[in-house]
Formats: structure tokens, C-alpha cells, sequence
């Protein structure tokens, strides 16, 4: 019996001990998960107001259509997203869009969403860091209207200066890609 009542409170503390430390490394991991690192900062410093020039080509063949727009970008909950909001007028229409990125700590990937009034449809892109180009690249699907189809997606953010970032789309179509818009930003002084 005195063998069994031991050998039963080894084996309570034990799993006492195993259930704390495994206790432990979720709350550490979670920890990490959750606190704004480095890359989240970087978002940071592009927090304010921007002017923006932007060239888009909807066709190849044909000249591009310029426009400009303004946009606000914040930190929220706490620094761990960027949220911007754009507005402006394209191809003779008003314009706004929004977007929300972020940078996950344990995938080491950037996560962006994008919605505006031209389409009813999310953009969602993964993608890395590229340090040489000080470059976020993000990869997507986002639908064509007019086939219905998704179309492969590409977008270079690059962080040229504290006051100065460019944006670059690529389309996917027929396995060839094709640069459809370029954004110009110039922090509002």
C-alpha cells in the first residue's frame, strides 16, 4: 500500500511539474507571439500623412492613367497592425481604399488585406522581408471581374527614406507579369 501511495504521488507531482513547465512555455510562447518586435517598429516610423501619385496601366499596349490621393496611416492595438485609409479620385471617380498589415512573429511573414470601393472583393497577401531592397514582398490571389477567375498578385513595398515609400503591383496573367500600378508616397510635411 506505502509503495502505491508513492509511486501515485511521484506520479502526481510529475505530471504536476511537467503541466507547469509546459504551462510556462505556452505563456513564453504566447508572450513572444503577441509583443511588437523590430519589423512591427519599421511599420511604425510610417505612421502620418501621405500625398500619393499613382499610375496604373490597364492595358499594356496602352498609355497609363495617373491620379493622386492622400492617405493616413496609424498604429493600432497597441503598435502590433499598420492601418491606412486612402482617398482620392480615379479615373474620374471618387476613391477610398483601406488596408491593414502586419508582421507575424512566429511565421516571420507580413500579412496584408486591402478593400476600397471598385470591387466588393478582400486582397490578401502573405510575404518577407527583403532586406538588400529594404522591400516587403507580398504575394496573393485576388478575382478578375470579368473572367471570374483569380489572378495571381504581387506587391513591392519599398521603404526608400523615412519620408519617401513606393508601391508596386504585379498581375499574373497567362503565365506572364505584367506591372499594373505604381504608388508614389511622400510623407506630408
Amino acid at each position: 500500500m506505502k509503495k502505491i501511495s508513492a509511486l501515485l504521488c511521484a506520479f502526481m507531482l510529475l505530471t504536476i511539474c511537467s503541466t507547469k513547465a509546459q504551462t510556462e512555455a505556452e505563456m513564453k510562447a504566447w508572450e513572444n507571439y503577441m509583443t511588437p518586435g523590430d519589423m512591427h517598429k519599421m511599420l511604425a516610423e510610417a505612421a502620418g500623412d501621405w500625398n500619393e501619385e499613382i499610375t496604373m496601366w490597364m492595358d499594356p499596349a496602352a498609355p497609363p492613367t495617373k491620379s493622386t490621393a492622400t492617405s493616413k496611416i496609424e498604429m493600432i492595438m497597441g503598435g502590433r497592425y499598420q492601418a491606412a485609409r486612402t482617398t482620392g479620385d480615379m479615373m474620374g471617380m471618387p476613391f477610398e481604399g483601406m488596408s491593414l498589415l502586419g508582421y507575424d512573429n512566429t511565421t516571420k511573414l507580413f500579412t496584408s488585406t486591402w478593400v476600397d470601393n471598385f470591387g466588393t472583393g478582400t486582397l490578401t497577401m502573405v510575404g518577407s522581408w527583403d532586406a538588400p531592397t529594404k522591400s516587403i514582398i507580398l504575394k496573393g490571389k485576388m478575382v478578375d471581374p470579368m473572367t471570374g477567375k483569380d489572378v495571381l498578385t504581387k506587391q513591392i513595398m519599398k521603404f526608400i527614406d523615412k519620408d519617401t515609400q513606393e508601391m508596386e503591383m504585379y498581375d499574373t496573367k497567362n503565365g506572364k507579369e505584367t506591372k499594373t500600378m505604381s504608388v508614389k508616397s511622400t510623407r506630408k510635411k
